[in-house]
This record gives C-alpha cells, sequence and structure tokens, in this order.
C-alpha cells in the first residue's frame, strides 16, 4: 500500500508561446496557480513554474527528511530553512532540469559540526523528492547555527 497519493491538475489554453495554464493542488492548500510559458523562463510576474513546484518540493520533503534524521539522532530541531534553487537547462538538446541546489540553515541544540554534518549526509540519502531528480545534480550547503 501507498504510504500517500496527491494529485495536481494544469488545465492548459493556447499555444506554449502565448498559452496560459491554471494549476490546481488537490489538497485545495492553495488557491489556483497561474502558469505560462514566459513565467517559467523569463519573469515570473507571479506565475509559477514546474521548476518553482519542484523546488517547493524539493525544500519541503528534505526538511521533513532532515528533522526525520535529526529526531532518530535524539537532536531536535529548533529550526530549519532549506531554500531550494532549481535549475532548467538544455541537456542532450532538450529542456532539462539538471540540478537542485539546497541552502540549508540549522539551529540545532548541543549538537557538534561532525555529527550535524554526517546527519545532513543521512537526510540527503532519505528524501524521495532528491531520488525523483535521480539524473540531476544535487548539492546541499548546510550551515549548523550556535544555540543562542
Amino acid at each position: 500500500m501507498a504510504i500517500a497519493i496527491r494529485m495536481a491538475q494544469t488545465t492548459w489554453e493556447g499555444p506554449l508561446a502565448s498559452g496560459t495554464g491554471t494549476l490546481r493542488m488537490g489538497s485545495g492548500a492553495v488557491g489556483e496557480l497561474p502558469v505560462t510559458w514566459a513565467g517559467r523562463t523569463e519573469r515570473a510576474d507571479g506565475r509559477t513554474s514546474p521548476e518553482e513546484l519542484a523546488a517547493a518540493a524539493h525544500s519541503a520533503c528534505y526538511a521533513m527528511a532532515l528533522a526525520l534524521r535529526l529526531g532518530e539522532h535524539q537532536a531536535v530541531p529548533e529550526r530549519l530553512a532549506i531554500t531550494a534553487t532549481v535549475t532548467l537547462d538544455e541537456a542532450d538538446g532538450v529542456p532539462t532540469i539538471v540540478s537542485s541546489h539546497l541552502n540549508v540553515t540549522a539551529r540545532v541544540p548541543a549538537m557538534d559540526p561532525a555529527d550535524f554534518d554526517a546527519v545532513i549526509g543521512e537526510a540527503s540519502e532519505l528524501c524521495p523528492v532528491s531520488r525523483l531528480f535521480g539524473g540531476a545534480k544535487i548539492t546541499v550547503d548546510a550551515a549548523l547555527e550556535p544555540a543562542p
């Protein structure tokens, strides 16, 4: 049995360059999101893109994986901030998501940097969205903030 099944739907009208789309999340957690080719490749101007949605999925997934692995090491995070930057580029002549870079800042009291680095490696292997990006280069910059 699957752990979770979620859906989203995009309705597109018109040709790629001048057409428009509307994305709806099955959960209803966010309202309708506009998508356009220009919003994807030029300026967002309030429109989203598959790459932005992939970045959102990657940052949320990684935050959960890191929180889980920290908990398994009896290190409860006070705060995790994960920014994912997804890059669309040409590979073998076709547009391809070629990389996702994660920038992680964490406040985890009483955790030393060596242990934190080990947990970062564990979280990197655990995150399902990282595995979804199988052929993409995934990099992580992580910093442990000192406890206040």
